[in-house]
């Protein structure tokens, strides 16, 4: 059941899905199968392999479910072969829960009460459709010191009756697709004179079925600080005429007839209403809402981990002396000195802004500062004061050869106040720390960035609003993902950067720091094996991902696995060259046969594909091709802005609208959807634009009020 569920879901053969659940049950991690065992998987990569993780994970939970549930109404006395048939064909946990409900031990309900006060036996009466006298009169029978009244004991059974159409599992699931399909979400305002951000919802209206994932996670977010009040409505008369149909079927053959049973028909009808207005609806509505909210979430978070990837994936400045500027106003602008290798080399603390406006002072600290370590760059943080900074800055870098970038701080507070802040720079405020993390995510934005939370890395939508588990798991899966494809320094990883590396967790990756403290830097990967708690299985899953700089062993500072050492040397014995060629221009591995070489060397061709790719440019950082960071020299402002003019910025943020682009006037522009191509239709924008891309962008138009501007990329 599994095998084929996942074999339909994702377009996979057989084979390929029993290949990928061993390696999976066999302790293997997601990046180790997508780098190193394509021949076994046919090349499936990373995403693919992270859906069909999370699709197994479901599955098996599903069945396991499936047992406890026959097991449980086994011990009932109620699983017949039709029931056992259902169960097993249930393909979602609602379906699961659904055909469960009717055997669920249940609160206190009216159903429940009127059970206990012995009525079940006249629902079952009425239910039947047969009597031929007046329910009141039969209901005398049931009469006790708990049950008062022949009206409060039809009404017993008219609860009981309810709840059994609203346990019927084809109902729901009926009810359930009818409320989808023809469905309206409404939404009205609780205070309709108070202006927020969420005005377009004041009296909103859309098919259930069409209502796009951002619309609905703003309007969950509007709903819960309390601006307007959201439900579903469908046509619930043709939903009760169904119901009806269904329970009164045992009398006539024509469903529209009116004359059935005059004893019982009202009854059940009653029922059927209350059944569906108290119990059904309520719960249809929650389900409904519930799934679009977990579809929009997943949608958005698919969208945050994409704009994730491409922000870990930016091109580090390599070679620059940096200033990392962060701004403030009262306490003052914190700066922070690193050299080329990222190490801090000074610390300063000047107060040009407001209230203190000690430009001059400033100024002469900074320019001094760059003269003394011949600084490059100066990152300046977006938070508060950025805007005067970034003007202070001009100033400072006239007729200079030194030019400044803002940096996206999101996060850096988070980081500054950390313990591991604390323990990276003890003798530093949190300001400076800052300020390092500032100069340094320019550096190398994917080795600071690992640092912080990655949902507070802010290129995401609604992220606090989502179901943070899955949030959480997605984006880790995504850092985990770019770390392994980049690959890390031995014996300059941070603590921080080693934790996503493929098998090694956060013990192990201090216990790597332990021994690189004691014993000096790693000369070869065999080395790791003498690492506290590093056994084999761990060596296998993390030794390709794991680079030497100036190594014992030339391989060890390529991406090649080193189960994969003797196939190289087969390789390069082969074609007449040594490990000493590698990274030289004597080594010449064009217009080579795959197929052919593959099968002579007894190599995977997927294996050796890589092993070529990497032996033609070792150690190669991916990154590279990636578009270099927008540095500047003169400041613009939003007021410098006019329609028609065509500019260059930075793609910070995509979410399912639009684009955020960054054109340095402190205020982003969004290039809606509608505006990102001319000759055809736009499904999402990151099938068009990347974060971290440069465009070329026009104005359109610019609210000064609202501090809006307006792009387009048809130019």
């Amino acid at each position: 059941m599994i095998v084929k569920t996942l074999e339909k879901e994702l377009n996979l053969a057989n084979w390929q899905v029993k290949k990928v659940i061993k390696l999976i049950d066999d302790g293997n991690t997601i990046p180790f199968i997508a780098r190193y065992r394509k021949d076994v998987t046919g090349s499936l990569n990373d995403e693919t392999l992270r859906k069909f993780d999370e699709r197994l994970k479901y599955l098996r939970n599903l069945e396991e479910k499936k047992d406890k549930v026959m097991k449980r109404v086994e011990e009932l006395g109620k699983l017949d072969d039709d029931l056992k048939s259902q169960i097993l064909r249930a393909e979602t946990l609602v379906e699961l829960e659904d055909i469960y409900r009717p055997f669920k031990s249940k609160k206190q309900t009216r159903a429940t009460k009127a059970r206990e006060k012995g009525l079940e036996p006249l629902a079952n009466i009425i239910l039947k459709q047969k009597v031929k006298e007046s329910i009141k009169n039969i209901a005398k029978k049931y009469v006790t010191d708990e049950v008062k009244t022949p009206e409060e004991a039809i009404q017993g059974a008219q609860d009981i009756i309810a709840e059994i159409i609203s346990d019927n599992s084809t109902f729901r699931k009926k009810i359930r697709q009818n409320t989808f399909h023809t469905g309206q979400i409404e939404t009205k305002a609780k205070d309709k004179d108070t202006s927020t951000e969420y005005d377009i919802y004041y009296n909103y209206s859309e098919k259930v079925k069409r209502i796009p994932p951002h619309r609905i996670l703003a309007i969950n977010r509007a709903e819960n600080e309390g601006i307007i009040k959201a439900k579903i409505t469908c046509d619930s008369d043709e939903i009760i005429k169904y119901l009806n149909r269904h329970m009164l079927k045992n009398i006539s053959r024509i469903p529209e007839k009116i004359e059935y049973n005059r004893y019982t028909t009202p009854i059940i009808k009653e029922a059927v209403s209350d059944a569906y207005k108290r119990l059904i609806s309520p719960a249809i509505e929650r389900e409904i809402r519930n799934s679009l909210t977990e579809k929009a979430e997943e949608k958005s978070i698919e969208v945050f981990a994409k704009n994730l990837n491409q922000l870990l994936m930016e091109s580090p400045l390599v070679g620059k002396t940096i200033l990392g500027w962060d701004p403030a106003f009262r306490t003052g602008c914190k700066l922070a000195i690193i050299d080329k290798t990222g190490k801090v080399l000074d610390t300063a603390l000047i107060y040009p802004t407001a209230p203190q406006n000690k430009v001059k002072e400033s100024i002469k600290t900074v320019r001094e500062l760059i003269e003394k370590y011949d600084i490059n760059v100066i990152a300046i943080g977006n938070g508060t004061a950025s805007r005067e900074s970034e003007e202070i800055v001009s100033q400072i870098i006239k007729n200079t050869n030194v030019e400044y970038i803002i940096i996206n701080e999101a996060g850096a507070s988070v980081y500054s106040a950390s313990k591991l802040a604390d323990e990276e720079f003890p003798e530093f405020s949190e300001g400076e720390r800052s300020a390092v993390s500032i100069a340094r995510r320019l550096q190398d934005p994917l080795a600071e960035l690992v640092k912080i939370d990655p949902k507070s890395i802010g290129v995401g939508q609604y992220q606090h609003d989502m179901n943070q588990k899955r949030l959480n798991e997605s984006l880790t899966g995504v850092v985990e993902k770019v770390v392994n494809e980049v690959g890390v320094d031995l014996n300059t990883a941070s603590v921080s950067l080693l934790n996503y590396v493929s098998g090694i967790g956060n013990t192990t990756a201090k216990n790597i720091i332990e021994y690189r403290d004691e014993n000096g830097s790693f000369k070869n990967r065999k080395e790791l094996l003498k690492v506290n708690k590093l056994g084999k299985k761990t060596f296998e899953q993390c030794a390709g991902f794991i680079k030497i700089d100036n190594p014992d062993y030339p391989l060890d500072n390529t991406t090649i696995h080193p189960e994969s050492y003797d196939a190289t040397l087969k390789l390069l014995d082969n074609l007449n060259y040594s490990v000493n060629d590698i990274g030289t221009s004597k080594l010449k591995l064009d217009n080579i046969n795959i197929k052919e070489l593959s099968e002579r060397l007894d190599i995977g061709q997927e294996t050796l594909k890589d092993i070529i790719k990497e032996l033609k440019k070792p150690g190669r950082d991916p990154r590279e091709d990636m578009p270099k960071p927008m540095l500047r020299k003169n400041v613009l402002s939003i007021d410098d802005l006019e329609e028609g003019m065509i500019m260059q910025g930075t793609v910070r943020n995509i979410v399912d609208f639009g684009a955020f682009v960054d054109i340095g006037v402190h205020q982003d522009g969004l290039v809606h959807i509608s505006q990102l191509v001319a000759d055809r239709f736009v499904k999402h924008p990151l099938d068009i634009v990347s974060v971290g891309d440069i465009v070329d962008v026009k104005v359109l138009d610019v609210d000064n009020r609202r501090n809006r501007i307006n792009l387009s990329m048809i130019i």
